[in-house]
């Protein structure tokens, strides 16, 4: 979702009014701080990751499984230190030997049992890890994409792109890994704590006095983990703003040899990302090494005492064996929850991104019973006494008072300096943003009180700059009506004009165009954004500076493909050029975002003003750019 292809073919494009919606800023420092900015405050324990307990719970009947494959890979492993007491307290003398033979034989099965009741536990678990992820990628993608563009004005797509990715993809480590080895450790530590008991109570009780020892470092550092986890986050998805933004723009790079400087800049974005990593692996490296050494010197202790109650005759060498092995595995169990703990503050801090993403509200309200437009439908347009103001730049009014009425059929041509205003009209017509005061109709209804996607559908819009996917160009065409046949792409693509250059491809309409089709010129890319309103056929058509950036004979191939698409629809548009207007049955001057005149070309010409001076002065350039101009 990159600036060079973005997703939304409605979006107009700003080339000449870029003070009307500023850039997001593009150095890394300055979107870090952004990000702090955006953050919430951080809590002290898990609560991010209890959000995800909804996209667990509808596969309850795989938990359910996932658990007693857990319960019973657990019980059997805790068997074996009975079998080996039993073993010890018989002797290894010859007369025991059938009994020391069948309860080898029994640990054999028991070890087969716990391997198999171990994978079914991993197959499952690691499904559960795969299937949340996907429905919560889904999730994510899905609330972002209905998010209005003033959202994506405030927010990088390279760093949501990170979110989706990175953040999601530690979710699933967590998820399809680490809860499993945290429950299965769980489990061990308290069925190993159990049987401690039951083998020697005065030894557990030692064991009690370790536990909260051992968990305190545990809980205290846990914190700084999740914190510095993610400040590690955070710095990784800067990696990906930059990243992303200078290889949409490789072309640009390339031209002015910005390669060793945007090299320089990346190594430096990635070593902060090194650092804030390196930070966190020191506080966890830290954690582990702290909390294995006090367990082993525990369990030392423990077994010192136990060999002092053998020598003394109070328990058997059986049940210190045993209790031994029940200890090194509540002391190996507590050691890999201790590990595995930084693991899950890390996914704390993905989920809390991620979350973040979630809880954005849009800022276009849909109605609760939206009203339905008319039918059929008629193309309709009315602006009202509308002002606007750009969420990012309150002091500055894009639309001051701004009025006028399209009727079904008419040709409205809107023209005016740059930042006049005149591509915040398209928008607030696609409800990208609602007005500040006043109304806008479209076949009569209020866009407020309609369903955006019902409003959107009664459009087709031809912007300045034509996104095209990496698909070939048969889909591209389709995306103005993906339920359309191959013979409805095929039959728009002649009326735009696209089947002359089509021959010329090597798959034709199965070639592939490439990364926001470069591999096409501007005027075949500006063909197949015609295509797509024809084969979208909507009453209304937008038309966004459709042929300011092409050379003389694509835009007369342009113009001839519009020509054939205007018909019968109603349409504005927008133009520097006012050669290109100049059969509109009404053109709107816009100054400072304010209607100053209307009336059509010769009368507007002959009032004077400022559609006047504009036309003298593209006169006059184009007088300066003839031959004879140049030889005067």
């Amino acid at each position: 979702m990159s600036r060079s292809a973005s997703p939304s073919e409605t979006l107009p494009t700003v080339e000449a009014e870029a003070s009307e919606t500023p850039a997001a800023p593009l150095d890394p420092a300055t979107a870090s701080d952004a990000n702090t900015a955006r953050r919430r405050p951080k809590g002290k324990d898990l609560k991010p990751l209890r959000r995800l307990a909804p996209f667990v719970a509808r596969y309850k009947g795989t938990v359910g499984l996932a658990l007693i494959a857990l319960v019973s890979s657990t019980a059997v492993t805790l068997s074996f230190p009975m079998a080996f007491r039993a073993v010890i307290d018989t002797g290894f003398g010859q007369e025991n030997a059938e009994a020391i033979n069948q309860t080898f034989v029994v640990l054999i099965g028991v070890g087969m049992l716990a391997g198999i009741t171990s994978s079914i536990r991993f197959y499952l678990v690691s499904w559960i890890g795969e299937r949340v992820v996907t429905d919560l990628r889904a999730a994510v993608f899905d609330h972002i994409v209905g998010q209005s563009p003033a959202f994506f004005e405030k927010n990088h797509t390279g760093e949501i792109q990170a979110r989706l990715t990175t953040d999601t993809t530690l979710i699933k480590t967590v998820v399809g890994s680490t809860v499993s080895i945290a429950l299965r450790n769980a489990f061990m530590l308290v069925g190993a704590t159990a049987l401690l008991f039951w083998t020697s109570p005065r030894l557990a009780g030692l064991v009690l006095i370790a536990i909260p020892l051992i968990l305190a470092p545990l809980l205290l550092f846990g914190q700084l983990v999740r914190r510095l986890s993610r400040r590690s986050q955070d710095t990784l998805a800067n990696t990906n703003v930059f990243a992303s933004e200078a290889l949409s723009f490789i072309q640009t790079v390339q031209a002015f040899t910005h390669e060793a400087a945007d090299r320089s800049r990346y190594r430096n974005v990635v070593e902060v990302a090194f650092d804030a990593a390196r930070a966190r692996m020191i506080a966890r490296a830290g954690l582990t090494a702290l909390v294995m050494s006090l367990v082993l010197a525990f369990v030392i202790v423990i077994v010192w005492v136990g060999a002092h109650d053998v020598l003394e005759g109070s328990m058997s060498g059986g049940d210190l064996s045993s209790f031994v092995m029940y200890a090194l595995m509540s002391a190996v169990a507590l050691a890999a929850v201790a590990e595995v703990w930084g693991d899950v503050q890390l996914a704390a801090g993905a989920a809390e991104r991620l979350f973040e993403l979630l809880s954005v509200e849009p800022e276009i309200e849909i109605a609760k019973d939206p009203v339905a437009l008319p039918q059929p439908p008629t193309g309709l347009v009315e602006f009202d006494a509308v002002d606007f103001r750009y969420p990012t730049r309150p002091e500055v009014e894009a639309l001051v008072d701004f009025g006028f009425r399209a009727a079904p059929g008419e040709t409205i041509a809107i023209v005016g300096p740059s930042g006049a205003g005149k591509s915040t009209v398209l928008r607030l017509l696609l409800r990208f943003y609602d007005p500040d005061r006043g109304m806008i109709r479209v076949d009569g209804i209020d866009v407020r009180a309609a369903d955006p996607n019902d409003v959107r559908a009664r459009m087709s819009i031809v912007p300045q700059e034509t996104a095209i996917f990496t698909e070939n160009l048969r889909e591209n065409i389709r995306y103005g009506r993906p339920d359309s046949s191959d013979a409805e792409v095929e039959a728009a693509a002649a009326v735009a004009l696209v089947d002359e250059f089509v021959r010329d491809l090597p798959k034709g309409y199965d070639t592939m165009l490439g990364e926001n089709g470069m591999t096409l010129s501007g005027g075949q890319r500006q063909r197949v954004a015609i295509a797509r309103a024809v084969l979208k056929d909507a009453p209304i058509l937008l038309l966004d500076e459709a042929t300011s950036s092409l050379d003389s004979q694509s835009e007369r191939l342009v113009q001839q493909a519009l020509e054939r698409l205007m018909a019968g629809r109603t349409t504005l548009v927008i133009a520097h050029r006012l050669a290109t207007v100049r059969g509109a049955d009404r053109i709107l001057v816009v100054d400072g975002g304010r209607v100053v005149a209307s009336g059509s070309h010769e009368e507007l010409v002959a009032q004077g003003g400022l559609y006047a001076e504009l036309a003298r002065m593209q006169l006059s350039a184009v007088a300066a750019a003839s031959p004879d101009g140049d030889d005067a």
